[in-house]
């Protein structure tokens, strides 16, 4: 079957659309953990986890509505993500984010790979998809610097 244009934009789209997913996902969590947390230390998630991974997830929606505009697809509204169950903890909310955000990157990592962005993407989503990787590198190593900190 061949592969055309359309359905190589398509999937581009879809895949921008499941980091997204991912990264919603990620905030939801941090904003858990951030409740759970004392003052300093909610300060220190927010700061070094939580503002990096927002100005991803916005960029990246973005991103996708940018080039849904410019190739004629139609666009996605993106919905809030849930958390998941107080009882995971600080510690689990921030697995969970740390996870979440390292699957939106290995998303984004392999469509670079497949070389999409450059068949049928364009230069503005080329430089969206390096900016949010720039952005989410890094993450997972602050959240294991502060799990170390936790409640001392």
């Amino acid at each position: 079957m061949p592969y055309t244009t359309a359905d190589a934009r398509q999937q581009l789209l879809d895949t921008l659309a499941e980091a997204a997913d991912k990264l919603g996902a990620a905030l939801a969590a941090l904003s858990e953990a951030y409740e759970q947390l004392d003052e300093g230390n909610a300060d220190a998630v927010e700061d070094q986890l939580f503002r990096p991974v927002q100005g991803a997830y916005g960029r990246i929606r973005r991103a996708h509505a940018g080039f849904a505009e410019r190739t004629a697809l139609p666009g996605r509204t993106f919905v809030p993500a849930i958390a998941g169950a107080p009882a995971q903890g600080i510690k689990g909310f921030l697995d969970s984010a740390v996870a979440a955000v390292g699957d939106a990157d290995r998303l984004l990592g392999t469509l670079q790979d497949s070389m999409l962005p450059v068949e049928v993407g364009d230069a503005e989503l080329r430089g969206d998809l390096e900016q949010i990787r720039a952005s989410l590198g890094g993450v997972g190593a602050r959240a294991r610097q502060l799990e170390r900190t936790l409640g001392r």
